[in-house]
């Protein structure tokens, strides 16, 4: 196991290596010209040569490529990504104030899509065929056909603009302002937690009132995708010997299903769910943006719409970063339940 993990670490620096040069020479062939207006953070820079020439000097503007880019990697290692002239702040610190409003999101969306999206999978794999497994089958199509946008303006118009239930957003304006009294305390500065720590209630509630929107949104495609996973796999290990075996001894269905069907139908879904935590969080660019919530989705695609180039370029590689240490999460889960990937 442990050789397995070092293999695994070593091929970190590699894929970092591949993101980092995939992003350098996107940024670096915009040009010195237009790389040093993206270091500017002010209008007075912009007007003094010598402001110029000093972020010239800093960035190696004036240099060779390869230059260039240990100087970038450098920066970027010490956490300086550029300034975001949408959001004007330092990238980096304009994602980390979003994140957890985008951990918050991806959190409640995932339990739901793990727990239902699994059982439905289970039931439809057990009762194959049968009008049961038709019924889910169909709300796994549906589910999967149909885009996150439109299902999520679907979302909206009905249980906010028709019957008022799910209003978009972060929190109501009463919660905003008891955030804002001395006796709150922002442990997370996710909205619900908070809410917990300080044992408010009444804005737990409010929390999630609004995130019912939005996780809705992205639980179902999720679902949908995961219920099929675990469907197929379900099937897969029905069909084994060691099931049959089971059987022929006299144990009880139930005790076939849970016990020996669904534990070792579960090995291909864990590592489909540890990818599915990554890509919720892609996700969330799209439905951020519909429901309005300020998180790094809803920063990147401002980020997008105003071509502020180093805000796009950080959250890029901020994603590939969350999804480099994700996989090797992954991997890592996956060859503690099923010995045989260590010898891979």
């Amino acid at each position: 196991m442990t050789a397995f993990i070092i293999r695994r670490l070593f091929l970190l620096p590699v894929v970092l290596f591949g993101v980092t040069l995939l992003l350098f020479t996107m940024v670096w062939s915009l040009g010195s010209d237009r790389l040093i207006s993206l270091y500017i953070s002010t209008p007075e820079a912009m007007k003094s040569a010598d402001a110029k020439q000093r972020l010239i000097e800093k960035y190696g503007l004036d240099q060779p490529a390869i230059i260039q880019y240990g100087k970038w990697v450098g920066n970027v290692l010490r956490g300086d990504l550029g300034y975001s002239m949408s959001s004007h702040q330092p990238v980096l610190e304009g994602l980390l104030a979003r994140l957890p409003y985008t951990l918050e999101l991806t959190i409640f969306s995932l339990i739901p899509v793990i727990f239902v999206g699994i059982w439905l999978g289970v039931k439809s794999g057990v009762h194959h065929n049968r009008p049961l497994d038709q019924g889910i089958r169909i709300f796994a199509i549906v589910g999967w056909s149909l885009p996150d946008f439109v299902f999520g303006l679907l979302i909206l118009m009905l249980f906010y603009s028709q019957l008022g239930w799910f209003p978009p957003g972060l929190y109501s304006l009463a919660t905003e302002q008891a955030m804002r009294m001395d006796n709150w305390t922002h442990y997370t500065r996710m909205v619900t937690f908070d809410a917990i720590l300080n044992w408010r209630w009444d804005i737990f509630l409010d929390g999630i009132r609004h995130l019912v929107a939005p996780v809705l949104t992205l639980a179902y495609l999720w679902w949908a995708f995961l219920l099929r996973v675990t469907r197929s796999s379900m099937l897969d290990v029905l069909s084994k010997d060691y099931i049959r075996t089971a059987r022929a001894k006299g144990l009880s269905e139930k005790v076939v299903i849970n016990k020996h069907a669904r534990r070792n139908a579960l090995i291909p879904v864990i590592t489909v769910a540890g990818h599915m935590v990554v890509q919720l969080m892609a996700g969330v660019v799209i439905v951020e943006t519909i429901f309005t919530r300020p998180g790094i989705g809803t920063f990147s695609a401002r980020a997008a719409q105003q071509l502020d180039y180093f805000a796009i370029i950080g959250f890029a590689f901020f994603f590939s970063l969350i999804l480099v240490i994700g996989n090797l999460i992954v991997d890592i889960s996956y060859a503690l339940i099923d010995p045989r990937i260590r010898l891979s």
